[in-house]
């Protein structure tokens, strides 16, 4: 058999990762992501002097590497994301949900794999403008420590605005300037509302919620079927009764979670049974 080295990885070093992912994130790696392993992590093996992968799976396999292992994660789930991504949930938030939502209690919405804070800072600009100065809080989280940092300083390069509309480009956000210029922040405001955490969704979740919306989206495509549901189940005990649950639109719940748990409303909008 063919010896892995710090460009290269062995079929049978391949499915220990493989593995070790799998149980840390629930996240099935294909063979055909192979190459894309070998690419986020040979330049972590470099910085670490390892000479090959099976080297660096035996440091992250250790039970004292904790550290290394969340680095490892980081390499391999950062996820591609953008402001407005599938405008349609937005549209449904906005003319269906919010109009009905009582006024009173706060509106709750999780972010429940956020990636850089784009989808969390989108759904802040719908509520603020839906809501305005009422209550209402956005939940943002992901597995990836390295995402969630850029998300919470709500920096990003200017050409991550295309997808705002202008209108709420000049409201929400900062254009900078000087040593900033080709950048914006999104405004104190807003970041103010948004609570950043760390959370992996196939471990117990921490005492966050009860929410009206959960915001699920594009994560599903990296689960098995065992794991979908398993996910699923465990976020549905922080939705509130008669609370919206929102997947991607390449993502279904059919065949993962019963009817009596969550009715589809419409292809990737499901909700709870009041």
């Amino acid at each position: 058999m063919a010896q892995d080295n710090a460009d290269s990885i062995s079929d049978q070093d391949f499915a220990r990762f493989q593995s070790l992912l799998y149980k840390i994130a629930g996240i099935y790696l294909a063979p055909s992501k192979k190459v894309l392993l070998v690419g986020r992590l040979a330049k972590r093996l470099r910085a670490l002097g390892l000479a090959s992968f099976a080297d660096y799976y035996r440091l992250v396999s250790a039970p004292d590497q904790g550290a290394e292992r969340q680095t490892m994660v980081d390499l391999l789930t950062t996820n591609e994301t953008y402001f407005f991504r599938e405008p349609k949930h937005f549209d449904f938030l906005r003319d269906h949900i919010l109009p009905h939502h009582p006024r009173g209690g706060s509106f709750e919405v999780w972010s429940a794999a956020c990636s850089s804070g784009e989808e969390a800072y989108t759904l802040a600009m719908v509520l603020a403008e839906a809501l305005g100065n009422a209550p209402w809080a956005v939940t943002a989280s992901d597995i990836s420590t390295q995402v969630l940092a850029r998300a919470q300083s709500g920096h990003y390069p200017l050409e991550r605005s295309r997808g705002i509309p202008p209108a709420l480009l000049k409201k929400y956000c900062l254009k900078g300037v000087r040593e900033q210029a080709g950048t914006f922040l999104i405004c104190r405001e807003l970041r103010s509302r948004i609570r950043f955490m760390h959370v992996n969704l196939i471990e117990p979740l921490p005492a966050i919620g009860p929410f009206d919306v959960i915001f699920l989206r594009n994560v599903m495509i990296y689960f098995d079927q065992p794991t979908k549901r398993k996910v699923v189940e465990n976020l549905l005990g922080r939705l509130k009764p008669g609370g919206w649950f929102i997947v991607g639109h390449s993502e279904t719940l059919n065949g993962i979670i019963e009817p009596r748990l969550l009715t589809a409303v419409r292809p990737t909008i499901y909700r709870k049974p009041l």
